[in-house]
């Protein structure tokens, strides 16, 4: 028997190749005559574009082509709205925009040609706040709209009666900023077009399908005439969902030299291009009983969606409604706005609105404890939801591991025995904790939430896996190779795992919304266990013996009580296709869950098909001098269903938390004027290893009904918790209470100020 790695450490299939300098990424590749493209952005926020002049910089040297709005089609890309050009169309909405493109032969010279291009405009006063555009006599950004992008609102239960109940009332607002990606690798395509004039696009994508269909829609090209292809990706982190402009300004290039081109940006153009994640402004009201049980919810959100709305409403979806369905409730309220404004567009970021709204909640959660005279934990384990219940919202809950998560950060930290220290001198320790749920899947795109993975089983036995699931360096190839080994009981060398390309590999949604483990993982069961079919089948008719008496083992298959009587997996292959009627060994496997897309006007439907949930605990340091918050301690317990690679998860899980950290206390992006004012990692602050604590993690695995071996998602939960953890255990240390995100050293001294002169300690 091979001896199968599920369940157990497995380092990543393609980590070698990365560690040795051998993975290629976009940035890597080189095609004979290819060019290099620039592009030229706005630097203003709102401006109408009067004239631009090319000349001079076709007239330069080595330059190929230069490429404006008015070169590319008609038609607008997007998401829920096709609000966006290719390149500006006659007025730019925020500094950065695209406004035109060079293809040269060189990245020098392409350079040189953006600062020939002379574009005149006429500059308008920029709309730089949500109040702002909500302002009745604001002038509109887009044609046709009132600056609201889009709008949810829902109504459960009665909630006025409910709050008129409630022992205990409060309301709080929370701001939370916008973040960037930070991944290692900007975003960067090369385009061309082949010998029949097809545009074959490499591009750093978490899902080479949708990069497709925008390529498709923006270009006006059908989608058969396109090919996109992901190599090794560099980091995603939401961020290469719905990339900037990039892939369809290159392949815009391409198509008008008709040679292959190169568009990659670097770190100060990737802070101008890339979509941070949603800035919202959350007002929450919530009522409990004496026992700390919330009784009725009432939140309303302004978000800012910058100057297109990109993934915007999705997002702000999921703030509105996802954390509703981490407890026991009846009565919710929501209304909730996304607003346009000429500020850089956000779009979608790990954790994908659960951020903003989980440190709301949890922020809210521990003040109400305390206001009770209630140990936060015991709020959250009362209200938590349970296996078998069904939300407010309808979703089914198959699975939790949420009490199991409590109980494990809160004891790594010493939560019982260390909260109760007395605090003495100008450094102060608290402890705090928070919880969150994420989905695993989600119907929500369409009434499909689906993948299919194709297998090849060779003529030497070994298997190549094809799938359209991204893997951005979470480990999705690795996944995927540890279910086919397992299943056909062969070495995972044995399997490998084909980069996504629209041409070769079965339509997928890709990585998004912690569905690959889940979908792809299920559906490489059912393809494993067709090939384990057909090569019973065949080896039934070589040894003589009924399928009921083989078992398939150790690379081959024998008869169960004679083990000698055996064929390799190799020698079956062969039979496969060498006989009347033969053909290679391909199988294909779908899997598609049996989940309920939401109502459009009611908003209900169980949209995934597993949760994931998450809890975290932390110890801080606040210096009541300096107003400097320190992690001393962090322990994120990840629900995973089943870890099918405890590695990967423990790395998941950290990699997570410190990215919550960064966005908590040292990361934001400085707008001045609508203008990005910190473009690199010298200004925008991200945590290095001597600002973090020892990243610890715990796994709880639930085992969920309907995931591959008990797995779902374990990419995102755990960055939900970070923040309000942090928050809570700043309050614990010195008795403020900070709302507005990030936690600056000066938030903190002015709170102190502020709760000197009141001499009240304020939750």
């Amino acid at each position: 028997m091979s001896e199968s790695t599920l369940g157990r450490d497995t380092p990543q299939v393609n980590a070698r190749a990365k560690v040795l300098g051998r993975a290629t990424y976009t940035g890597d590749i080189k095609l004979p005559g290819m060019l290099f493209g620039k592009v030229l952005r706005s630097p203003y926020p709102s401006a109408r574009i009067v004239a631009i002049d090319t000349s001079a910089a076709l007239a330069l040297p080595g330059v190929k082509a230069v490429v404006t709005g008015e070169d590319a089609p008609a038609a607008r890309w997007g998401i829920a709205h096709k609000d966006r050009h290719i390149l500006a169309k006659g007025r730019v909405r925020f500094a950065g925009e695209e406004v035109a493109a060079v293809a040269a032969v060189s990245e020098k010279i392409a350079r040189d040609a953006l600062d020939l291009i002379r574009v005149t405009y006429q500059e308008d006063v920029p709309i730089l706040s949500t109040e702002e555009a909500l302002d009745p006599e604001a002038p509109p950004l887009h044609d046709g709209d009132n600056n609201v992008s889009h709008q949810i609102r829902f109504h459960r239960g009665d909630v006025d009666a409910a709050f008129a109940r409630a022992h205990c009332v409060h309301e709080q607002t929370y701001t939370t900023h916008a973040q960037y990606p930070g991944y290692m690798e900007p975003m960067g395509t090369v385009a061309w077009l082949d010998a029949d004039e097809r545009l074959q696009v490499w591009a750093s994508t978490q899902s080479v399908f949708l990069a497709r269909a925008r390529l498709a829609g923006a270009l006006e090209i059908p989608v058969s005439r396109i090919r996109v292809m992901a190599p090794a990706i560099g980091g995603g982190f939401g961020g290469k969902i719905v990339e900037d402009a990039n892939t369809l300004v290159a392949a815009l290039l391409a198509l008008k030299v008709k040679a292959p081109v190169r568009l990659v940006n670097d770190r100060l153009e990737d802070f101008l291009a890339a979509c941070s994640s949603l800035p919202e402004r959350i007002t929450l009201r919530l009522g409990m009983d004496r026992e700390g049980r919330i009784v009725a919810k009432d939140v309303h959100i302004v978000a800012d969606c910058g100057a297109y709305s990109g993934l915007c409403a999705e997002i702000m979806h999921v703030s509105a409604m996802r954390s509703d369905n981490m407890h026991r409730l009846e009565h919710v309220r929501c209304d909730a706005k996304l607003v346009y404004t000429n500020n850089p567009p956000h779009g979608a970021f790990r954790g994908f609105g659960g951020t903003q709204m989980l440190f709301a909640l949890n922020s809210h959660i521990d003040t109400m404890a305390h206001m009770l005279g209630l140990d936060p934990v015991a709020v959250h384990r009362l209200n938590a939801i349970g296996v078998g219940e069904t939300s407010v919202h309808g979703w089914k809950i198959g699975s939790t591991g949420l009490l199991q998560c409590l109980t494990q950060c809160t004891q790594a930290v010493g939560w019982d025995y260390l909260r109760d220290r007395p605090k003495t001198g100008s450094r102060h320790r608290g402890f705090g904790v928070a919880t969150a749920m994420h989905v695993s899947g989600n119907r929500t795109i369409g009434n499909w939430d689906g993948s299919t993975v194709f297998l090849k089983v060779n003529e030497d036995g070994r298997v190549v896996v094809h799938c359209a699931e991204g893997d951005m360096g979470q480990g999705a190839m690795t996944m995927l190779a540890q279910i086919v080994a397992h299943e056909l009981d062969i070495p995972l060398s044995h399997v490998h795992v084909s980069s996504p390309d629209t041409d070769i590999s079965p339509y997928a949604i890709g990585s998004l919304a912690s569905r690959v483990t889940i979908v792809s993982g299920n559906a490489a069961i059912v393809a494993a266990q067709a090939a384990r079919v057909q090569l019973l089948e065949v080896a039934e008719s070589l040894l003589g013996v009924d399928v009921q008496d083989l078992v398939l083992a150790g690379g081959g298959v024998h008869v169960k009580d004679q083990p000698s009587k055996r064929r390799t997996l190799a020698e079956l292959v062969r039979q496969h296709i060498w006989r009347h009627g033969g053909e290679g060994l391909q199988v294909k496997g779908t899997w598609d869950a049996q989940t309920v897309m939401f109502d459009k006007e009611s908003l209900m439907g169980n949209i995934a098909p597993a949760y994931s949930f998450a809890a975290q605990a932390v110890e801080v340091e606040v210096d009541t001098e300096t107003g400097q918050v320190q992690v001393l301690q962090s322990f994120v317990a990840d629900d995973c269903g089943k870890a099918l690679n405890p590695m990967a998860v423990h790395g998941q899980s950290s990699g997570a938390a410190a990215q919550a950290i960064g966005w908590t206390l040292y990361e934001q992006l400085h707008l001045e004027g609508g203008r990005l004012a910190n473009t690199d990692f010298a200004d925008y602050t991200m945590p290095t290893i001597d600002a973090l604590p020892e990243m610890r993690s715990g796994i709880v695995e639930s085992m969920d009904p309907n995931g591959p071996y008990g797995a779902k998602g374990a990419s995102e939960t755990a960055i939900l918790p970070g923040a309000p953890a942090i928050a809570n255990a700043v309050f614990d240390a010195v008795g403020v209470r900070i709302v507005d995100l990030p936690i600056t050293p000066e938030k903190v001294l002015a709170a102190l100020k502020t709760q000197a002169a009141s001499g009240v300690r304020h939750a």
